[in-house]
Protein backbone atom coordinates (compact mmCIF):
# COMPACT_ATOMS: atom_id res chain seq x y z
CA UNK A 1 0.00 0.00 0.00
CA UNK A 2 1.32 3.76 -0.54
CA UNK A 3 2.53 5.75 2.12
CA UNK A 4 -0.08 8.25 1.57
CA UNK A 5 -3.29 5.61 2.22
CA UNK A 6 -0.96 4.20 4.97
CA UNK A 7 -1.15 7.35 6.47
CA UNK A 8 -4.26 8.26 5.98
CA UNK A 9 -5.27 4.60 8.02
CA UNK A 10 -3.54 6.23 11.01
CA UNK A 11 -5.94 8.96 11.22
CA UNK A 12 -9.25 9.28 13.54
CA UNK A 13 -12.20 11.76 13.30
CA UNK A 14 -10.41 13.73 16.10
CA UNK A 15 -7.25 14.17 14.23
CA UNK A 16 -9.14 15.54 10.67
CA UNK A 17 -10.84 17.80 12.75
CA UNK A 18 -7.96 19.28 14.32
CA UNK A 19 -6.42 19.22 10.74
CA UNK A 20 -9.49 21.14 9.24
CA UNK A 21 -9.27 23.69 12.28
CA UNK A 22 -5.53 24.76 11.28
CA UNK A 23 -6.83 24.93 7.37
CA UNK A 24 -9.20 27.17 8.22
CA UNK A 25 -7.42 29.27 10.03
CA UNK A 26 -3.95 29.16 7.51
CA UNK A 27 -5.21 32.40 5.93
CA UNK A 28 -4.88 34.27 8.98
CA UNK A 29 -1.82 32.99 10.58
CA UNK A 30 1.28 31.59 9.31
CA UNK A 31 1.43 29.13 12.16
CA UNK A 32 -1.85 28.93 14.02
CA UNK A 33 -1.27 29.63 17.46
CA UNK A 34 -2.05 26.74 19.83
CA UNK A 35 -4.48 28.48 21.70
CA UNK A 36 -6.34 29.43 18.93
CA UNK A 37 -6.50 25.85 17.63
CA UNK A 38 -8.06 24.50 20.80
CA UNK A 39 -10.01 27.11 20.59
CA UNK A 40 -11.70 26.24 17.79
CA UNK A 41 -11.82 22.38 17.83
CA UNK A 42 -13.83 22.16 21.14
CA UNK A 43 -11.97 19.51 22.22
CA UNK A 44 -10.34 18.98 26.22
CA UNK A 45 -6.91 20.24 25.63
CA UNK A 46 -5.41 17.07 26.24
CA UNK A 47 -6.69 15.83 23.48
CA UNK A 48 -5.79 18.42 21.25
CA UNK A 49 -2.25 18.07 21.56
CA UNK A 50 -2.35 14.21 21.57
CA UNK A 51 -3.91 15.44 17.96
CA UNK A 52 -1.41 17.59 17.19
CA UNK A 53 1.81 15.23 18.59
CA UNK A 54 0.26 12.28 16.22
CA UNK A 55 -0.20 14.94 13.34
CA UNK A 56 3.35 16.23 14.00
CA UNK A 57 4.88 12.74 14.35
CA UNK A 58 3.56 11.66 10.91
CA UNK A 59 4.29 14.96 9.29
CA UNK A 60 1.14 16.12 8.15
CA UNK A 61 1.43 19.77 9.87
CA UNK A 62 4.57 21.46 10.84
CA UNK A 63 5.43 23.01 14.32
CA UNK A 64 6.65 26.67 15.30
CA UNK A 65 8.68 26.95 18.44
CA UNK A 66 9.31 30.22 19.86
CA UNK A 67 7.56 33.26 21.39
CA UNK A 68 4.36 31.26 21.01
CA UNK A 69 3.89 27.95 19.74
CA UNK A 70 1.83 27.39 16.26
CA UNK A 71 0.97 24.76 13.61
CA UNK A 72 0.81 24.81 9.76
CA UNK A 73 -0.47 22.39 7.22
CA UNK A 74 2.14 20.21 5.36
CA UNK A 75 1.14 19.15 1.77
CA UNK A 76 0.70 15.80 3.36
CA UNK A 77 -1.86 17.17 5.61
CA UNK A 78 -3.35 18.66 2.85
CA UNK A 79 -3.62 15.65 1.07
CA UNK A 80 -5.16 13.60 4.11
CA UNK A 81 -8.02 16.56 4.06
CA UNK A 82 -9.04 16.12 0.49
CA UNK A 83 -8.79 12.42 0.59
CA UNK A 84 -11.02 12.41 3.62
CA UNK A 85 -13.49 14.54 1.50
CA UNK A 86 -13.58 12.25 -1.76
CA UNK A 87 -13.95 9.16 0.76
CA UNK A 88 -17.05 11.00 2.48
CA UNK A 89 -18.68 11.96 -0.99
CA UNK A 90 -18.53 8.31 -2.28
CA UNK A 91 -15.71 9.19 -5.01
CA UNK A 92 -12.92 7.40 -4.11
CA UNK A 93 -12.73 3.78 -1.99
CA UNK A 94 -8.87 3.06 -1.97
CA UNK A 95 -5.59 4.80 -3.38
CA UNK A 96 -3.50 2.77 -5.72
CA UNK A 97 0.40 3.10 -6.60
CA UNK A 98 1.95 6.52 -8.11
CA UNK A 99 2.29 6.98 -11.79
CA UNK A 100 4.11 9.74 -11.81
CA UNK A 101 5.90 12.29 -10.72
CA UNK A 102 5.91 15.59 -12.31
CA UNK A 103 7.41 19.83 -11.37
CA UNK A 104 3.84 20.63 -10.15
CA UNK A 105 1.71 17.07 -9.26
CA UNK A 106 1.93 13.75 -8.37
CA UNK A 107 -0.18 11.44 -9.72
CA UNK A 108 -2.03 8.12 -8.74
CA UNK A 109 -3.69 5.43 -9.43
CA UNK A 110 -7.34 4.89 -7.43
CA UNK A 111 -10.39 2.62 -7.23
CA UNK A 112 -13.86 4.38 -7.51
CA UNK A 113 -16.45 2.70 -5.42
CA UNK A 114 -17.72 -0.74 -7.36
CA UNK A 115 -14.03 -1.36 -8.13
CA UNK A 116 -13.73 1.14 -11.05
CA UNK A 117 -10.57 2.56 -12.15
CA UNK A 118 -9.07 6.14 -11.29
CA UNK A 119 -6.60 8.46 -11.74
CA UNK A 120 -6.14 10.66 -8.66
CA UNK A 121 -3.97 13.79 -9.49
CA UNK A 122 -2.76 15.65 -6.34
CA UNK A 123 -1.67 19.27 -7.41
CA UNK A 124 2.07 20.39 -5.84
CA UNK A 125 2.00 23.82 -7.29
CA UNK A 126 5.08 26.21 -5.51
CA UNK A 127 6.75 22.75 -4.17
CA UNK A 128 9.75 23.51 -5.64
CA UNK A 129 9.61 27.41 -5.80
CA UNK A 130 6.36 29.41 -4.83
CA UNK A 131 7.70 32.68 -6.12
CA UNK A 132 8.64 30.98 -9.78
CA UNK A 133 4.97 30.06 -9.85
CA UNK A 134 3.61 33.23 -9.36
CA UNK A 135 5.84 34.68 -11.94
CA UNK A 136 5.00 31.99 -14.73
CA UNK A 137 1.46 31.51 -13.45
CA UNK A 138 -0.69 34.47 -15.05
CA UNK A 139 -3.40 33.03 -12.57
CA UNK A 140 -0.85 32.88 -9.39
CA UNK A 141 0.23 36.66 -10.55
CA UNK A 142 -3.85 38.56 -11.21
CA UNK A 143 -4.55 37.90 -7.79
CA UNK A 144 -2.08 38.01 -4.42
CA UNK A 145 -2.32 34.44 -3.02
CA UNK A 146 0.02 34.48 0.37
CA UNK A 147 0.14 30.23 0.71
CA UNK A 148 1.11 27.47 -1.60
CA UNK A 149 -2.14 25.78 -0.73
CA UNK A 150 -4.22 28.40 -1.87
CA UNK A 151 -2.05 28.39 -5.06
CA UNK A 152 -2.32 24.79 -5.24
CA UNK A 153 -6.66 24.49 -4.65
CA UNK A 154 -6.81 27.55 -7.46
CA UNK A 155 -5.09 24.79 -9.80
CA UNK A 156 -6.85 21.85 -9.03
CA UNK A 157 -10.41 23.79 -9.53
CA UNK A 158 -9.38 25.01 -12.43
CA UNK A 159 -8.09 21.89 -14.16
CA UNK A 160 -10.81 20.27 -13.05
CA UNK A 161 -13.19 23.11 -14.54
CA UNK A 162 -11.62 23.23 -17.80
CA UNK A 163 -11.79 19.21 -18.43
CA UNK A 164 -15.61 19.70 -17.84
CA UNK A 165 -16.07 22.25 -20.46
CA UNK A 166 -13.47 20.67 -22.53
CA UNK A 167 -15.24 17.42 -22.28
CA UNK A 168 -18.99 18.40 -22.33
CA UNK A 169 -17.79 19.81 -26.34
CA UNK A 170 -16.42 16.33 -26.80
CA UNK A 171 -13.29 17.16 -26.88
CA UNK A 172 -10.09 14.15 -26.68
CA UNK A 173 -9.25 15.00 -22.47
CA UNK A 174 -9.84 12.74 -19.79
CA UNK A 175 -13.53 13.01 -18.26
CA UNK A 176 -13.46 14.62 -14.75
CA UNK A 177 -15.18 13.14 -11.89
CA UNK A 178 -14.72 15.12 -8.88
CA UNK A 179 -12.54 17.37 -7.04
CA UNK A 180 -11.85 18.48 -3.45
CA UNK A 181 -9.55 21.15 -2.51
CA UNK A 182 -6.44 20.43 -4.84
CA UNK A 183 -6.58 16.86 -5.69
CA UNK A 184 -8.82 15.69 -9.27
CA UNK A 185 -10.30 13.06 -10.15
CA UNK A 186 -10.87 11.60 -13.74
CA UNK A 187 -11.58 8.59 -15.40
CA UNK A 188 -8.77 5.94 -15.76
CA UNK A 189 -7.35 5.79 -19.72
CA UNK A 190 -4.81 2.82 -20.55
CA UNK A 191 -2.30 4.08 -22.65
CA UNK A 192 1.41 5.60 -23.03
CA UNK A 193 2.91 9.05 -22.73
CA UNK A 194 3.24 10.49 -26.71
CA UNK A 195 6.93 10.95 -26.29
CA UNK A 196 7.35 7.00 -25.88
CA UNK A 197 5.14 6.01 -28.59
CA UNK A 198 7.25 4.66 -31.03
CA UNK A 199 5.47 2.86 -33.96
CA UNK A 200 1.85 4.87 -34.55
CA UNK A 201 -0.32 2.68 -37.18
CA UNK A 202 -1.94 6.87 -38.05
CA UNK A 203 0.00 9.22 -37.21
CA UNK A 204 -1.24 12.14 -39.26
CA UNK A 205 -4.67 10.89 -37.94
CA UNK A 206 -3.29 11.36 -34.22
CA UNK A 207 -1.53 15.12 -35.21
CA UNK A 208 -5.22 15.66 -36.56
CA UNK A 209 -7.20 15.04 -33.35
CA UNK A 210 -4.66 16.69 -31.37
CA UNK A 211 -4.73 20.08 -32.94
CA UNK A 212 -8.84 18.84 -33.36
CA UNK A 213 -8.84 19.10 -29.50
CA UNK A 214 -6.60 22.66 -29.57
CA UNK A 215 -9.33 23.54 -31.88
CA UNK A 216 -12.80 22.73 -29.82
CA UNK A 217 -10.55 24.38 -26.76
CA UNK A 218 -9.96 27.79 -28.63
CA UNK A 219 -13.05 27.78 -30.60
CA UNK A 220 -15.97 25.94 -28.14
CA UNK A 221 -14.56 26.54 -24.65
CA UNK A 222 -12.19 29.90 -25.36
CA UNK A 223 -9.20 28.44 -23.80
CA UNK A 224 -5.49 27.65 -24.94
CA UNK A 225 -3.70 25.08 -23.13
CA UNK A 226 -0.28 26.78 -22.91
CA UNK A 227 2.54 24.16 -22.26
CA UNK A 228 1.33 21.54 -25.12
CA UNK A 229 4.21 18.86 -25.35
CA UNK A 230 4.76 15.19 -26.40
CA UNK A 231 4.56 14.74 -22.18
CA UNK A 232 1.00 15.84 -21.55
CA UNK A 233 -0.30 13.70 -24.52
CA UNK A 234 -1.33 10.35 -23.52
CA UNK A 235 -2.37 7.82 -26.64
CA UNK A 236 -4.52 5.12 -26.03
CA UNK A 237 -5.02 2.44 -28.46
CA UNK A 238 -8.67 1.60 -28.27
CA UNK A 239 -9.27 -1.04 -31.38
CA UNK A 240 -7.79 0.19 -34.37
CA UNK A 241 -8.29 3.55 -33.48
CA UNK A 242 -5.70 5.18 -31.71
CA UNK A 243 -6.94 8.25 -29.41
CA UNK A 244 -4.49 10.90 -28.37
CA UNK A 245 -6.14 12.48 -25.18
CA UNK A 246 -4.31 16.29 -24.59
CA UNK A 247 -3.88 16.10 -20.20
CA UNK A 248 -2.46 18.79 -17.40
CA UNK A 249 -4.84 22.14 -18.11
CA UNK A 250 -4.02 23.80 -15.03
CA UNK A 251 -2.07 26.45 -16.43
CA UNK A 252 -4.51 27.22 -19.70
CA UNK A 253 -5.25 31.02 -20.54
CA UNK A 254 -8.66 32.40 -21.78
CA UNK A 255 -8.59 33.04 -25.97
CA UNK A 256 -9.16 36.97 -24.83
CA UNK A 257 -5.54 36.94 -22.38
CA UNK A 258 -3.18 39.52 -23.98
CA UNK A 259 -0.24 36.49 -24.41
CA UNK A 260 -3.12 33.77 -25.44
CA UNK A 261 -1.78 34.04 -29.11
CA UNK A 262 1.54 33.71 -28.34
CA UNK A 263 0.88 30.47 -26.09
CA UNK A 264 -0.96 28.66 -28.86
CA UNK A 265 1.35 29.52 -31.68
CA UNK A 266 4.12 27.76 -29.40
CA UNK A 267 1.82 24.80 -28.77
CA UNK A 268 0.93 24.29 -32.45
CA UNK A 269 4.52 24.74 -33.37
CA UNK A 270 5.47 22.14 -30.93
CA UNK A 271 3.27 19.28 -31.80
CA UNK A 272 3.52 19.86 -35.16
CA UNK A 273 7.22 20.02 -35.33
CA UNK A 274 7.59 17.02 -32.69
CA UNK A 275 5.51 14.86 -35.52
CA UNK A 276 7.64 16.36 -37.98
CA UNK A 277 10.64 14.42 -36.69
CA UNK A 278 9.18 12.20 -34.75
CA UNK A 279 7.10 10.37 -37.35
CA UNK A 280 7.98 12.12 -40.73
CA UNK A 281 4.12 13.72 -40.77
CA UNK A 282 4.38 17.04 -43.06
CA UNK A 283 2.10 19.44 -41.72
CA UNK A 284 2.55 23.23 -42.48
CA UNK A 285 2.76 25.58 -39.51
CA UNK A 286 0.70 28.34 -40.62
CA UNK A 287 -2.22 25.61 -41.85
CA UNK A 288 -2.52 24.11 -38.87
CA UNK A 289 -2.76 27.62 -36.89
CA UNK A 290 -5.17 28.46 -39.07
CA UNK A 291 -7.49 25.47 -38.52
CA UNK A 292 -7.20 25.76 -34.60
CA UNK A 293 -8.75 29.19 -34.59
CA UNK A 294 -11.07 28.17 -36.80
CA UNK A 295 -9.62 30.58 -40.01
CA UNK A 296 -10.08 27.05 -42.36
CA UNK A 297 -11.85 24.07 -41.74
CA UNK A 298 -9.56 21.20 -42.94
CA UNK A 299 -5.68 21.26 -42.44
Amino acid sequence: MVQLALTYKKLVARDFRVLAVIEREMGRYEYVPLEVIERRVRLPSTHVAASLQKLNKLKLVKRRLGDYVGYRLTYLGLDMLALRSLVERGVLEALGEKLGVGKESDVYSGLAPGGKRVIVKFHRVGRTSFQRIVRVRHYAAAKPYSTWFELAKVSGQREYRALEELHRVGALVPNPLSYSRHVVVTEYIEGVELYMYKEPLDPEAMLASILGTLRKAYLEVGIVHGDLSEYNVLVSLEGETEKPYIIDWPQYVERDFPDADRLLKRDVAYIVRFFSKRYGVDVDTERALKYVRGEVEAL
